[in-house]
C-alpha cells in the first residue's frame, strides 16, 4: 500500500514538473520545491544504497521500487531552479546560474544514470544494481561538488 501511495505521489509529482516554473509565486517557492523533491529522491536512493553496500539485506522487488522512484524523481527539481532563486535557505551556488548549460549537463547525467540504475534494478542482479548505483552517485556528487555550497 505505502509503495503504491508512493508511486502515485511520484507520479503526480512527474505531471506536475513541467510547468512548476509557473507556479512559483516567490523565489522561496522554488527553493522549497527543489529541495523537497531532492530530499524525496535522496531518500529513495539511500535505500538502494544501503542495499548495494551490504548494509540491509538485498530484496530485488524494495531495489527496484525505489529505483522505480530515483529514476521518476531525478526529472523534478531542475525546473525550480529558475533566475533569482540563488538567495535565502539554499545552498545552491551562483554557478548555476552562471554556467547553466553545464548544469543542465549534469542534470542531463543525473537523469541518465538513474535510468540505467532503474534498469539494472529491475533486472534483479545486485552487482548490475552496485555497478549503477555508483555511477548514480557519482553523478550527484560530481553536480554538488559543482553547484552546491559546502
Amino acid at each position: 500500500m505505502k509503495t503504491s501511495i508512493a508511486l502515485i505521489l511520484a507520479a503526480l509529482a512527474a505531471a506536475i514538473a513541467l510547468p512548476a516554473s509557473a507556479q512559483f509565486a516567490k523565489p522561496e517557492d522554488a527553493v522549497k520545491y527543489r529541495k523537497a523533491s531532492l530530499t524525496v529522491m535522496g531518500a529513495h536512493f539511500s535505500r538502494v544504497g544501503a542495499m548495494a553496500s551490504g548494509r540491509v539485506p538485498f530484496d530485488a522487488k524494495v531495489a527496484a521500487e525505489n529505483a522505480d522512484l530515483v529514476a521518476t524523481l531525478a526529472k523534478l527539481p531542475w525546473a525550480a531552479f529558475p533566475e533569482g532563486t540563488d538567495k535565502g535557505d539554499t545552498r545552491a551556488k551562483a554557478e548555476i546560474w552562471k554556467d547553466a548549460d553545464k548544469f543542465k549537463e549534469a542534470a542531463d547525467r543525473l537523469q541518465a544514470e538513474s535510468v540505467k540504475l532503474q534498469a539494472a534494478a529491475k533486472s534483479g542482479n545486485l552487482d548490475a544494481i552496485k555497478t549503477a548505483f555508483g555511477a548514480t552517485g557519482a553523478s550527484c556528487k560530481a553536480c554538488h561538488d559543482t553547484f552546491r555550497k559546502d
